[in-house]
């Protein structure tokens, strides 16, 4: 791949493209979106342990009132906060009459069954036990050695993040018929960008990508891309972006040079379970943690109530093309005609 500086930061942080390119005049990527690359680089992200971790939903989403649930491969999970504030958590069916304690509320940190009032504070009670559970601030992990059956972790592998005290933080869920796999094979491929979502991308450049065998990526297994987020008409903001997959579930996007150095966003596939038709079923959830050294941002950051619907709106734009592409994939791979 060719190399250049990439882009600069300037006195302001949008830029106004001078001649835009329509479209259908960009220059065709498929001949470096070469499948033995893309696949080689997703073999490698399902090698790496993930320790039995996988992604519930947003630390917000465990309240002091009611817990977070849901599924993980057919397996109901529900999360709460017991009354020092740590996330317990465990099974989502009651064991006395398999009532969803999903849907039953916390009281002074004890989850309290709806059905007959059976009480659970997050530690072993009537065959009911504990599962192990990570908040780190952002997002809630489960851990399911029974799924996973890789070696467990104390901890999940949690990508580096800015630091949340100066961070604009989103994050959206949406629900897709594919695995993982096609959800982490999707965002492996960053030469789509431009073409399939041309109202948020445009000018993109992979500039640095691994290699195409199982064993290329070594310590640099990355793809390099610059790319002008599209904001309005010709105004855009053109940066340098990383893509990495630290887990056979996660992909992290991190832009290493222009406006928002140090921001990352976090594609994590949960699998939930076949639905009433036999077809698997992966929940994305998505992270965004902006960060920046402008003084506007600050102001950014105090209006985070207003701007987080606006985030979760834009990523859910994407993710409704991404799962479609995530969706296609798995399809032909179930029918046979996945090309390659």
């Amino acid at each position: 791949m060719r190399q250049n500086p990439g882009p600069r930061r300037g006195r302001y942080p949008l830029r106004l493209r001078r001649r835009p390119v329509p479209w259908r005049h960009q220059r065709p990527t498929w001949r470096e979106a070469r499948p033995a690359l893309v696949a080689g680089a997703l073999k490698r992200a399902l090698a790496r342990p993930s320790g039995n971790w996988y992604v519930l939903g947003a630390s917000t989403g465990v309240r002091a009132d009611r817990p977070l649930s849901g599924t993980v491969a057919g397996v109901e999970v529900v999360v709460w906060r017991d009354a020092n504030g740590r996330p317990v958590g465990g099974p989502g069916v009651c064991p006395h009459l398999g009532a969803p304690l999903a849907d039953s509320p916390v009281r002074c940190g004890t989850l309290v069954c709806h059905w007959h009032g059976l009480a659970l504070d997050g530690t072993p009670f009537a065959g009911w036990e504990p599962l192990p559970v990570h908040d780190d601030g952002v997002l809630v992990w489960v851990r399911l050695d029974a799924v996973g059956t890789e070696t467990p972790t104390p901890a999940p592998v949690v990508p580096g993040r800015p630091a949340r005290a100066t961070a604009l933080t989103s994050v959206w869920r949406g629900v897709g018929v594919c695995d993982p796999e096609d959800v982490v094979a999707n965002r492996l491929d960053p030469w789509h960008g431009a073409w399939f979502h041309p109202y948020s991308f445009v000018d993109l450049t992979v500039v640095e990508a691994p290699g195409e065998g199982p064993d290329a990526g070594g310590h640099d297994d990355r793809f390099v891309v610059d790319v002008s987020f599209r904001l309005a008409g010709r105004l855009v903001v053109p940066v340098r972006a990383e893509f990495t997959a630290p887990g056979p579930r996660t992909v992290v996007m991190r832009i290493t040079d222009g406006e928002g150095t140090g921001s990352v966003v976090e594609s994590h596939a949960t699998p939930l379970g076949a639905d009433r038709h036999g077809r698997s079923r992966t929940a994305v959830t998505e992270a965004v943690l902006a960060t920046s050294d402008r003084p506007g941002f600050r102001v950014a950051r105090r209006l985070a109530p207003a701007l987080r619907p606006l985030l979760r709106a834009a990523a859910g734009r994407l993710w409704h093309d991404d799962l479609a592409y995530a969706e296609r994939r798995r399809h032909l791979r179930d029918t046979g005609r996945f090309p390659g």
